[in-house]
């Protein structure tokens, strides 16, 4: 398994519509391929992280565009754009 971590910033005021978007998209988000898990934080102040962990690398690669194209939905409340880096899973476990 391959996991991708995210550091983003969004924009003073916008957590509420930002999060209202992604729950809008989720079906999109959850329907890549090879996708096992996605997990968004965020602090108050609108500074996070997605953790989406996938197959592979190369499925990860494979599902860029997507990604950027789902990324591109937030751009009206991001500060800058989003920073991804790939790690290799060394353990993943889920007790839900």
């Amino acid at each position: 398994m391959f996991a991708r971590i995210t550091q983003y910033k969004m924009k003073p005021g916008t957590r509420e519509a930002a999060t209202a978007k992604m729950n809008d998209l989720k079906s999109e988000i959850m329907g890549m391929p090879g996708i096992h898990s996605f997990t968004n934080v965020m602090n108050e102040d609108g500074s996070g992280y997605v953790i989406s962990v996938v197959e592979s690398e190369a499925t990860s690669n494979a599902n860029a565009p997507k990604v950027a194209e789902l990324w591109g939905h937030f751009a009206e409340f991001m500060e800058g754009p989003p920073s991804p880096v790939g790690y290799d899973v060394i353990a993943h476990w889920d007790k839900g």
